[in-house]
């Protein structure tokens, strides 16, 4: 599939307006107003570089589009919605390409987290790390009902530390304590304590995400898109602008510290254990 493309689409029948890349399916729906952004990098959605600039471009253009109110983020790998950064970007390469890497991580979120499109996400699957720090940038999370979706800042398992802005995006979501708590046991909440806990806002049957997001949406773009907007700005703008501040040194503490033997090494052992499983 190459940008642009339109025409059937594997599995969805004739989607005749469907655009979007090899790892990000768009399927828009300009009459109602918004459309499902499909996550397609199997087997684990992990945010690669190429993954991250096709998610970015998507957004751009439906950004650009004066039909688009809304998108719903979703997945297309079965019970994965994102495991998160990939590793293998972050694992034996050069500090030019972290700091690449880390701009356009960075990049997402702000894009994200400021849309001034209202952003659904419809999790349905397991969202660790950096997969949950793209669900709580957007407006509203419903979150299937299966006992091994579970979404959280796992970061401090594998040795490393979520950044202030990721830490920053969960106190937002979840209240200081609840969020300490987390980010220091690097806690991975199942859904009915993601739902109690404030980390998604509805916890519906599988079957039922997508209807549940579509259902939602209705009530998000009932309200006069000029002022939902300005107080989404209102309320997001001092978070993203601390690491719109703090960049650079953003990027350079990430490489800095995914640089080191004793990360690396760490690392590498962790890409083993997954080749084994």
């Amino acid at each position: 599939a190459t940008p642009g493309r339109t025409g059937p689409v594997a599995g969805g029948g004739d989607c005749v307006r469907c655009f979007g890349s090899p790892r990000v399916l768009v399927e828009p729906d300009p009459a109602a107003g918004f459309a499902v952004m499909k996550m397609r990098n199997p087997p684990v959605n992990s945010l690669s570089l190429e993954f991250l600039t096709e998610m970015l471009i998507s957004l751009e253009k439906l950004e650009s589009d004066k039909a688009f109110h809304a998108i719903i983020i979703t997945s297309d790998c079965p019970g994965i919605f994102s495991a998160g950064l990939d590793l293998k970007e972050m694992c034996g390469r050069d500090p030019t390409h972290y700091a690449e890497y880390w701009k356009a991580v960075q990049e997402l979120w702000l894009r994200f987290y400021l849309s001034h499109l209202v952003v659904i996400s419809a999790i349905n699957g397991v969202s660790p790390a950096g997969g949950c720090l793209l669900a709580l940038s957007s407006d509203y999370r419903v979150l299937a009902d299966n006992p091994k979706y579970a979404i959280g800042l796992n970061e401090t398992l594998l040795g490393i530390v979520a950044p202030f802005w990721f830490k920053d995006t969960l106190v937002n979501t979840v209240g200081h304590r609840v969020a300490e708590r987390a980010l220091q046991l690097g806690l991975l909440f199942p859904p009915a304590e993601a739902l109690r806990v404030g980390m998604v806002d509805q916890v519906v049957p599988e079957d039922q995400v997508q209807s549940a997001a579509r259902s939602v949406l209705a009530q998000w773009l009932a309200i006069p898109g000029h002022a939902r907007q300005l107080t989404k700005t209102l309320m997001r703008k001092p978070t993203a602008d601390r690491l719109l501040k703090e960049r650079d040194a953003d990027i350079q503490n990430f490489v800095r510290f995914i640089s080191r033997d004793a990360i690396q090494k760490a690392l590498r052992t962790y890409l083993e254990k997954l080749k084994q499983k």
